[in-house]
C-alpha cells in the first residue's frame, strides 16, 4: 500500500517528533524526567504509527494503525496540557497548536478511510 509521493501527515508527524525530542530534552534539563520520558514516547509514536500505516496490509489495518496514532496524539496532548497548567514546567504553545492540527488531519483521514 506504500506510496512514496509526499504525504502531508507523514511529513507533519515527523517534524512534530523532532520538535518533541527537543522539548523532551528541555524537560530533562529542568529535571522533569517522568514527563520528559512520557511525552517523548507518545509524541514520537504518532509519526511511527502514521508511517507504519503507509505499509498497511489492508484498509482495516491502515485505519487501525491511524487510530493508534490518534490515541498517541491524544496522550501527547494530555502531557502538553499538564506542562501548560503546571507552574514549574516549560510549555511550548506552537507544539500544542501543531499537535492539534495533526489530530484534526488524522481524524479526517480515519473518517474518510471508513466511508470510502
Amino acid at each position: 500500500m506504500r506510496n512514496d509521493r509526499e504525504n502531508l501527515i507523514v511529513k507533519l508527524s515527523l517534524e512534530f517528533a523532532l520538535e518533541i525530542i527537543k522539548f523532551s530534552e528541555l524537560l530533562e534539563e529542568k529535571k522533569k524526567y517522568v514527563v520528559a520520558r512520557q511525552i517523548l514516547k507518545s509524541g514520537t509514536s504518532i509519526g511511527a504509527n502514521v508511517r507504519e500505516a503507509q505499509n498497511a496490509e489492508s484498509k482495516i489495518d491502515f485505519i487501525h494503525k491511524m487510530k493508534i496514532a490518534a490515541k498517541e496524539a491524544d496522550e501527547t496532548e494530555y502531557w502538553l496540557i499538564l506542562c501548560e497548567m503546571s507552574k514549574n514546567y516549560p510549555f511550548n504553545k506552537d507544539l500544542k497548536a501543531n499537535l492539534q492540527s495533526i489530530i484534526k488531519i488524522i481524524s479526517k483521514i480515519i473518517s474518510t478511510s471508513k466511508s470510502g
